[in-house]
């Protein structure tokens, strides 16, 4: 599991850390994995061009150390310095001795010029023009509002020559604690992060520009509190997570799953919803609304009811939204739902018709599961507001409305209603194609299905993202997927999730039939 804590836990981490260390070496370190980061982009030392963006603080003096240590493997090292009066000195030192070069960038130029180059704008243009990597150590973790124009400028001639970049921590320019960008920011091939992943590196917009990630243990970890502010699951703890029958389950002890959707306008939605809910785990899924016929057609084991879902039968989790339309009876058919005491997944069209004060009110779980747009309505404001600030956004949802939230996009966060419910999740499966007609659907129906065969609303939210994810993976490989593919990519990646070995026979086996 990846943790992520926030830039107030992180330097109060190292600052204890660094009361029990030698002057510097926490520093040392730092570097030490920064220059092996760098000569593993290099693939040889000897002879490659690097080139340093050195800032003021302790970003910059990494770099320098890390220069260091490339130039004394026979590297050409040069450092531009944005503010050479607030260099930081034992880097410098450590640079010139091993053969460096260091020189003043004066950032305020519109070319980019710099004094010791000759030739202004041209020198500079000459040394990032020969370089193999742009190590960027402008900013550390303590920067907001987008980068300044002095490194602006070396960053557009940088993206000029297509030098790849090594980032310090964390690219220059983008909120650590937050995943915003509100400004001029690196974007970088590779990232190297000490000590602990910050938010800003698993959040989008930030997340895009980390490129690939790197985390260098500095030995914080004793210093860090249990629990962090943010989480990335990976394979092994979503599996822990998979309902698995046992030698005595039926479809009713496994769970049953009622979905209600689609419409006359939108039959499609039900047929995928219940596609997801079918490959999800539980036991059974009862279907109910007008698209019994295109829904029984695709998938005949679905049990079906024309509704209302107060008579359809129990359920021990409801999927209700997904194409339910804007007819006259939506919100009765959503109100029945929410009146059920059981954990109820609402989604698409369900969103439009939530009452916050009515959300809260339930005794049992509830889950939304809303895209951008749809989380923006829900909080009454744009929605690139949403998409610039979505750590902020989730959790805004989520304490709003009193329910776990799974807010969709480029990065799938899934926050809890209050502090209690633990670390806001990160999602790190998916992929752009996964930005197609009818894909939430599926989701919907795959989240519930776990909510019903027993997991708790933080839980199957965050699994079903992550199954998902995979299966767009999976089907698009680099080419266009639709959402009906999904539902039969998902028994391959839960294979794939919980291993080959927890899928062989042991005997025996539960009933064969309903």
């Amino acid at each position: 599991m990846r943790t992520a804590y926030g830039v107030e836990t992180v330097r109060s981490a190292e600052a204890a850390l660094m009361a029990e260390l030698p002057a510097g070496a926490l520093m040392q370190r730092a570097a030490a994995g920064l220059a092996a980061a760098a000569a593993g982009l290099l693939g040889r030392t000897y002879g490659r061009r690097v080139v340093l963006l050195v800032g003021s603080g302790d970003n910059g003096g990494d770099a320098l150390y890390a220069g260091a240590r490339l130039a004394r493997r026979g590297a050409r090292v040069t450092a531009l310095l944005l503010s050479p009066e607030r260099t930081h000195g034992g880097g410098l030192r450590a640079l010139r001795a091993a053969g460096g070069r260091v020189v003043p960038a004066e950032g305020g130029a519109a070319d980019g010029g710099a004094a010791g180059l000759g030739g202004g704008g041209s020198g500079l243009r000459r040394v990032f023009g020969g370089a193999d990597l742009v190590v960027d150590g402008i900013v550390g973790i303590g920067g907001s509002g987008g980068l300044r124009s002095a490194a602006a400028a070396l960053l557009r001639l940088v993206r000029d020559t297509g030098a790849p970049v090594l980032a310090v921590d964390l690219p220059s320019g983008v909120e650590a604690g937050t995943g915003e960008v509100r400004g001029e920011a690196v974007t970088a091939a590779a990232t190297v992060t000490f000590g602990t992943y910050k938010p800003g590196l698993l959040v989008d917009p930030a997340a895009e520009r980390a490129g690939a990630l790197r985390l260098v243990d500095i030995g914080l970890g004793p210093y860090l509190p249990a629990v962090p502010e943010l989480e990335a699951l990976q394979h092994a703890d979503v599996a822990a997570l998979l309902p698995s029958p046992t030698a005595e389950s039926d479809k009713y002890r496994r769970g049953v799953v009622g979905v209600v959707a689609g419409s006359e306008r939108y039959p499609g939605a039900a047929v995928l919803a219940v596609g997801g809910a079918l490959r999800g785990g539980a036991g059974a899924v009862r279907y109910v609304g007008p698209a019994a016929r295109a829904v029984i057609a695709r998938y005949p084991e679905t049990l079906v009811h024309p509704g209302p879902p107060a008579k359809a039968g129990r359920v021990q989790a409801w999927v209700v939204g997904p194409g339910l339309g804007d007819g006259p009876g939506a919100a009765e058919v959503l109100e029945q739902v929410l009146a059920a005491d059981v954990p109820v997944l609402v989604d698409a069209d369900g969103l439009r018709l939530l009452d916050a004060v009515r959300v809260r009110g339930r005794s049992a779980p509830t889950l939304l599961t809303p895209h951008a747009g749809e989380a923006a309505a829900l909080l009454g404001v744009d929605r690139a507001e949403v998409e610039s600030g979505r750590l902020a956004a989730v959790r805004s949802l989520a304490a709003a409305y009193g329910a776990t939230t799974l807010l969709k996009g480029s990065t799938t966060l899934v926050a809890e209603p209050d502090d209690s419910g633990g670390p806001v999740r990160v999602n790190p499966t998916g992929t752009p194609w996964l930005a197609t007609a009818g894909s939430g659907d599926v989701l919907s129906g795959l989240t519930g299905s776990l909510l019903a065969a027993g997991l708790a609303a933080r839980d199957a939210a965050s699994a079903g993202a992550y199954l998902h994810g995979l299966a767009a993976r999976t089907l698009a490989a680099g080419a266009p997927a639709t959402a009906h593919e999904l539902p039969d990519a998902l028994p391959g990646v839960w294979r794939d999730v919980r291993g080959a070995a927890a899928e062989r026979p042991r005997g025996g086996g539960g009933k064969a039939g309903g």
